[in-house]
């Protein structure tokens, strides 16, 4: 089969590799119908994930045919049409059965080397390095799945993939972030980035209530996505003091909530900001916490802190002072994907939202290497690029 496979730092390659086959009774074997490139992958893209190898297969957000299941798998049956959360969870360990899905105890086989950076391991994740269990990625025409007896869950014939793909991952990532703020009527939240996950975190905070949402970027495209499909207010960071702004919005006290979409390639126009890329670039720091840093400035006294935007290392001049001082509130982590899956499905089946409107551009397999170049870039107005790895 053909897959995107990694080699290297800006170094994705389309090769043939063999397909993917049963090894354990709960397995099932997935033919991708459509797959997509996600933020996070350019954190691999750029270096920035430790423990890829070359010919890893990435791509963690797909859905596609089941064509063969594990004696173990009942739930399903072949010709099922499915959507794959990006965490793999057993179903049956303490944090699975907690609804901790992304937490699991069982699903990464390397759990010891997980364990040596972070203390303790979380659950394994597709395509995302061997820090997380060396799975093969579903940006390939077919991929294994394990434990499918807990993770796939059926779409309706009435929704097309591009409306069911994203609840693999960057929809119920947006929802859990703006579900981690405790939204109470009337409050206002911030949000910093508008891709994708933001821009799910947006429209998810209206969905749970929230009366204002204030988005910040700097690319023109995703903040008109921000403010005419999302309905945000919106902030354009360059050049601007982004905290003080935020301040005057609501009346001197600070947004309710503050999103994190970012993550550790953040960007910014402050002395700090540049100062964080150039410690990243040189490795003498692994992450870049300028977004954090003004979310948790910003943030009112006694209001929260939700990072859907991956850290993955240690953070440098984090005022965690000010947090302290302040009572802050942090809610972060992978996306306990498995507990949103059938209430985000009943809100796209009832039309209260399309997740498909994030998409600009769709692209076959043989495309992808360069899709991965214009989404980094923020290219040819590239806000989410989706594949068809079979067509």
């Amino acid at each position: 089969m053909k897959a995107v496979c990694w080699y290297g730092v800006h170094d994705v390659r389309v090769e043939s590799v063999p397909d993917p086959e049963i090894l354990n009774p709960r397995d099932a074997i997935i033919k991708i119908s459509t797959s997509a490139i996600c933020g996070s992958d350019l954190h691999l893209y750029d270096g920035y994930i430790p423990s890829m190898k070359k010919g890893d297969i990435l791509g963690h957000e797909f859905m596609g045919e089941v064509v063969e299941v594990g004696t173990g798998v009942t739930n399903l049956q072949k010709g099922d049409r499915v959507v794959v959360p990006f965490t793999i969870a057993c179903g049956n360990c303490f944090f699975c059965e907690r609804q901790m899905w992304s937490l699991c105890d069982n699903s990464n086989p390397n759990a010891a080397m997980a364990e040596a950076l972070y203390g303790q391991s979380a659950s394994g994740l597709y395509g995302y390095s061997h820090l997380y269990g060396g799975y093969a990625g579903g940006q390939a025409q077919y991929v294994r799945v394990p434990f499918a007896d807990v993770g796939p869950i059926k779409v309706p014939d009435n929704l097309s993939d591009e409306q069911a793909l994203f609840l693999s991952d960057i929809f119920p990532t947006g929802y859990m972030a703006a579900e981690n703020c405790q939204i109470q009527p009337g409050d206002t939240v911030a949000v910093w980035g508008c891709g994708p996950v933001g821009q799910f975190a947006i429209q998810s905070a209206y969905l749970l209530g929230a009366e204002r949402v204030i988005a910040i970027d700097r690319y023109p495209d995703r903040l008109q996505m921000a403010k005419e499909q999302s309905k945000a207010e919106v902030i354009n960071y360059e050049g601007q003091d982004v905290v003080e702004l935020l301040k005057q919005a609501t009346g001197g006290r600070g947004p309710d909530a503050c999103i994190d979409a970012v993550g550790l390639e953040a960007h910014g126009t402050s002395v700090g900001a540049t100062m964080d890329k150039l410690k990243q670039q040189v490795r003498l720091a692994t992450d870049r916490p300028h977004v954090l840093r003004q979310a948790i400035q910003a943030c009112r006294k006694g209001g929260t802190v939700s990072l859907p935007g991956v850290y993955g290392g240690f953070l440098d001049k984090v005022p965690f002072g000010a947090a302290f001082a302040k009572g802050l509130t942090f809610k972060m982590g992978q996306t306990h994907v498995h507990k949103y899956l059938r209430p985000l499905l009943n809100r796209i089946q009832e039309g209260e939202i399309d997740p498909s409107f994030v998409i600009t551009h769709r692209v076959g397999i043989d495309d992808v290497p360069h899709a991965y170049d214009i989404f980094k870039h923020k290219e040819d107005h590239c806000i989410k690029v989706i594949l068809k790895p079979n067509d």
